[in-house]
């Protein structure tokens, strides 16, 4: 297969006199854009990759498997992977190419991070991950330390680059430590959904349904991104929206007696609430709601 894969030094360009720098870093955008936001199959012999997807979406192929690829997240890529990409047009984010000679440790060390390097990576950073937050940073300010080219760079960049991939290495080794089956994944959606019905008019914090379920936050905002494609407190405020919906249209109660029932003690609170997630307010929708509903019996 490999006899097939163009191998380039940079996106798009043919091997041939030796790169006179070790490290390289440029938007997602700037090179993707000129090749259609699609970089097809090819692989790099002496480079190891970092993709920082901030914004936008697309999708990875590590050589025949394809992955979906969302904000914010990770991909690490070894040498001599053959790999292609295709990104949204709205997409944000940096791409860091380093000659893997220039790792602290080389991909394939008998190391468990050598081992780790030499396999392709993408890695999901949960908002709520601490780790997942410094790898954000960190690779935000290789961007800013490549353009600035300030005193000291290139001890700067080497620390930078170690710190963003042993911590994007912890965060994956944990993601696999934590990974379920599909029908454990559902079964902890169903009790976190019965959990949900039972304590959402007393707004309980996100903490307290981990607690229930005896798993940490970070694993039950993975549980529930992975299986309703969005975050536990997510998942509550949409608990509460159908249930103010529903006493919004077929109760007669006030929208601040409605507010109160759904644990709200403050009615301006209620409708911030709800006006955040509608972009009306509670009475405004209450309304057109009505309006519409009679409009479909007459």
């Amino acid at each position: 297969m490999n006899r097939h894969v163009p191998t380039y030094q940079l996106y798009g360009e043919n091997t041939g006199k030796e790169p006179d720098f070790w490290l390289h870093c440029e938007t997602i955008k700037s090179r993707s854009s000129r090749h259609q936001w699609e970089i097809r199959l090819h692989r790099h012999e002496s480079f190891f990759q970092i993709l920082y997807i901030d914004a936008g979406s697309g999708d990875v192929t590590f050589d025949s498997e394809t992955h979906p690829m969302r904000p914010p997240s990770i991909v690490t890529v070894p040498p001599g992977l053959n790999h292609g990409f295709r990104f949204s047009r709205d997409i944000e984010g940096i791409v860091i190419t380093i000659l893997s000679s220039h790792l602290s440790h080389r991909p394939g060390e008998r190391t468990r991070f050598g081992e780790w390097l030499a396999t392709p990576h993408l890695t999901v950073l949960d908002p709520e991950n601490p780790d997942a937050a410094y790898v954000r940073e960190t690779v935000k300010r290789i961007g800013d330390e490549f353009e600035q080219r300030g005193s000291g760079r290139n001890e700067l960049l080497a620390s930078y680059v170690t710190l963003a991939l042993r911590l994007t290495a912890r965060i994956s080794h944990a993601d696999n430590l934590n990974q379920l089956p599909a029908e454990e994944g559902e079964r902890r959606m169903d009790v976190l959904n019965g959990l949900i019905q039972q304590h959402f008019r007393s707004h309980k914090p996100v903490s307290f349904y981990a607690g229930e379920l005896g798993i940490s936050l970070t694993h039950l905002n993975r549980i529930v991104r992975s299986m309703a494609g969005c975050t536990a407190h997510d998942l509550i405020a949409a608990k509460l929206m159908e249930e103010s919906k529903r006493e919004l249209v077929f109760s007669l109660a006030s929208v601040q007696e409605i507010g109160h029932r759904l644990g709200f003690a403050d009615p301006a609170y209620f409708s911030r609430f709800f006006l955040k997630q509608t972009g009306k307010t509670p009475r405004a929708w209450r309304l057109k709601e009505k309006a519409r509903l009679d409009g479909m019996g007459s």
